[in-house]
């Protein structure tokens, strides 16, 4: 018989029944809770179609020929990779740090949680990735209110399950690292990869990539650049997770705990990375062409946020190597410069007196962007003038990096007066692509762009359109004689206020010269007789239609090279000669695309004929007798003839064909040098930012000795490069040539005599 419960029996029915209507009131209030946010009670939740399409920052991309790129434009500095992009080790990182069990939830670790809120947060968070995906992607940081960080999460709960079923998982976690902020403008891994280690997130070793995961716990504490220490103690504490989830070995985790960060830091701001200057430029072109060429729906392209890839001409092995050697002899010219400079009174100035000193200055000063925010904030000229002369705290550029003083803004101009400036520019030929450009010496401290901004007095580098005007015209030959002797042009033939005779700059004259061996020299009155046998128009036509677009005046004096140019102009001009008479428009873009790889716009190169085949060969073979014989020979590395008091050579040793044209302006303001290989046409210039800022003698200050050198140290660091394909060869030779261009030894013999400073 079943014993009766008794009196004194405990019945636990009623909490039982209250157990089980705890667990399904709770469950349901969960139920309701989740239910009341999806249905955006507690404020709105992203559509379905933000879900497809989560709105992104993404940076224009300039991509360039080599597939490297060379920056970016940027709203945040991101540019997104895809899953095959990323590493298996970053991957397996992120997992073991962040999610354990990622692959077998569907959007809430529920173990994670409930350990979470146990624990209070110390034994780790428990968010999954795909609750902190969406979380970057829909509200940010957390707010600091808990009650509306409980909504928050709730929010965040609702969004990292409707992720789940719109995306793979692989999605989800490329997503996750394409839109965390790694700090100092590395926005998503690619960045990051590229900013802290110089490389593709597919080159990362597995203690870089644990570096990257473990400042997903709080990059702003975990700053590689502010706690290398905290962040390598942090990194260990990735390759521990790793190991713990069997992706390494313990043999593994004990030796790569012991490295260091080994960073390898590549900013990415503006006036970051190579090719500042064009990447300055194509934004201005950029601006235009995005007007131009809306969206379909009508909208304009945004540069900075819209994903753009622009594809371009230049080569960044060459760009680095251009740099290189503007910042190898520049560096050296301004040592040069400023120890003449501490005997000059009138320092950095020459030519012109203390008036137009105070003048130079002060029209510095109203250019500046002191004296401009002043203006604007409503100062008055006598404040803005007395700030200009408070000593204060400022960064200021050197070659040896920059220097922290305290100086006044006034002082501060006067001191950048006496910096050398300098630009370089290389245009294959036969495309027209240009494959360097560098506007100046550092666009964070001088963005005004040399090369295609800038316009200055060319000098002799005109000269050989002077020549090809006369063998395009009258078919001269380089061996035809010129007497060097003074030579008048009437005032009335050119309607001129006076008779021009111009003089040697080294007041030489006597005997007869051949054409060659007169270019090769920079001999003025054998150019002014030239361009009076073909009249100034005819020069100018050719250099028009060569692709110099600026004012040409018609006289005869642009012989010598009196026109005010830009680098880029005369470079684009120069190499119609190198391309068989065939002028090619400089080209710098190749294609724009969108962000998902449709190409919006394709540019082709425009040509035409300038000069025949024949004359530019000859023109060519005029320019080769300038680094024979003439102000170029010091590519060669030796002086030929020149006494043995002159510095016997240069280090460049040049043996391969080259034409050239050294140019240098009154007073040395300007110091320029043209030169072209086969398949490479490469200007350089070199001046002050003033032009009575430049050397005394011509020793220092001719084209020669300011700007060559660093065509020489740009074309030998190309040489040495297996990857690049820079042509050592002959320039082709028409088969038809009729033009006798082999004068012998009369053609190569030299005709100036170059003194040369032994800082040099």
């Amino acid at each position: 018989m079943a014993q009766k419960t008794t009196k004194n029996s405990p019945d636990f029915s009623k909490y039982i029944k209250w157990f089980w209507l705890t667990i399904f009131g709770g469950t349901l209030i969960v139920i309701l809770v989740f239910l009341l946010a999806s249905w955006g009670v507690f404020g709105a939740l992203p559509s379905f179609e933000e879900l497809e399409n989560p709105e992104h920052n993404l940076a224009t991309e300039v991509i360039s020929m080599d597939g490297k790129t060379l920056g970016k434009y940027a709203y945040e500095n991101r540019t997104p990779v895809k899953y095959k992009d990323l590493p298996q080790n970053l991957i397996e990182a992120l997992v073991a740090t962040e999610d354990e069990r990622f692959y077998e939830h569907s959007g809430i670790d529920i173990k994670a949680s409930v350990r979470a809120v146990v624990m209070m947060g110390k034994d780790g968070g428990g968010s999954t990735i795909t609750q902190q995906l969406a979380k970057l992607l829909f509200h940010g940081e957390g707010s600091k209110n808990i009650i509306q960080r409980i909504g928050q999460k709730i929010k965040e709960y609702v969004i990292a399950i409707q992720l789940e079923r719109q995306y793979t998982k692989q999605e989800i976690l490329t997503m996750y690292l394409n839109k965390y902020d790694f700090l100092n403008l590395a926005v998503g891994i690619r960045s990051a990869s590229r900013i802290y280690f110089g490389k593709e997130p597919i080159d990362l070793t597995v203690p870089e990539s644990a570096m990257l995961i473990g400042m997903l716990k709080n990059a702003s504490y975990y700053n590689p650049l502010r706690r290398e220490e905290l962040v390598k103690n942090r990194r260990n504490v990735v390759l521990y997770q790793m190991n713990r989830n069997e992706f390494i070995t313990d043999k593994q985790k004990d030796s790569l705990q012991q490295t260091d960060l080994n960073l390898n830091i590549n900013r990415e701001g503006h006036s970051d990375g190579y090719a500042t200057y064009f990447r300055e430029y194509l934004r201005d072109f950029m601006k235009t062409w995005i007007k131009e060429n809306p969206k379909p729906d009508g909208t304009e392209y945004n540069l900075h946020r819209d994903g753009l890839k622009i594809y371009v001409t230049i080569d960044s092995r060459m760009q680095k190597y251009a740099e290189e050697a503007v910042k190898e002899h520049m560096s050296n010219l301004q040592r040069v410069f400023f120890k003449e400079q501490a005997k000059n009174k009138t320092a950095p100035f020459y030519d012109i007196d203390q008036q137009q000193i105070d003048v130079t200055i002060d029209q510095s000063m109203k250019r500046s962007n002191r004296w401009i925010r002043m203006k604007s904030n409503g100062a008055s000229e006598d404040e803005i003038r007395a700030s200009f002369n408070e000593k204060t705290n400022m960064r200021i550029f050197s070659w040896k990096g920059e220097i922290d003083t305290i100086m006044s803004p006034k002082d501060s101009i006067l001191y950048y007066k006496h910096i050398l400036r300098a630009g370089l520019l290389s245009i294959e030929p036969q495309t027209g692509y240009v494959k360097a450009w560098v506007g100046g010496i550092d666009y964070k401290h001088f963005q005004f762009d040399a090369v295609k901004q800038q316009k200055r007095q060319v000098g002799s580098t005109f000269k050989p359109f002077v020549y090809a005007s006369a063998i395009n015209q009258l078919k001269l030959s380089p061996c035809l004689k010129l007497p060097n002797i003074p030579y008048t042009i009437r005032k009335e033939k050119y309607d001129m206020p006076e008779d021009w005779t111009p003089k040697n700059s080294d007041s030489k004259y006597g005997g007869e010269l051949t054409l060659k061996q007169a270019l090769a020299g920079s001999v003025n009155v054998i150019t002014a007789n030239l361009i009076d046998k073909v009249h100034p128009k005819t020069v100018v036509d050719l250099a028009r239609s060569a692709g110099i677009k600026s004012d040409i005046p018609e006289v005869p004096a642009i012989a010598l090279g009196t026109v005010d140019l830009s680098l880029y102009e005369m470079l684009g001009a120069y190499a119609t000669f190198a391309n068989k008479g065939l002028q090619i428009e400089p080209m710098m873009i190749l294609k724009i695309e969108d962000k998902n790889g449709t190409v919006l716009e394709q540019f082709i190169p425009t040509s035409k004929e300038v000069l025949s085949e024949e004359s530019a060969y000859v023109v060519i073979n005029l320019l080769e007798g300038v680094t024979q014989s003439g102000s170029g020979i010091r590519l060669r590395g030796k002086w030929g003839s020149y006494p043995d008091n002159v510095v016997t050579g240069y280090p460049y040793e040049f043996t391969n064909p080259i034409a050239g044209k050294t140019g240098t302006t009154q007073n040395q303001s300007d110091g320029w040098f043209m030169g072209m290989v086969p398949n490479l046409a490469s200007g350089v210039w070199v001046g002050g930012e003033d032009r009575a800022t430049h050397f005394k003698r011509i020793t220092q200050g001719q084209g020669a000795t300011m700007a060559l050198p660093i065509w020489a140290l740009y074309y030998k660091k190309m040489y040495a490069d297996p990857t690049l394909t820079i042509s050592t060869g002959e320039f082709e030779r028409p088969e038809d040539l009729s033009i006798d261009v082999d004068c012998g030894k009369t053609g190569s013999e030299s005709v100036e005599q170059i003194e040369v400073d032994p800082e040099f």
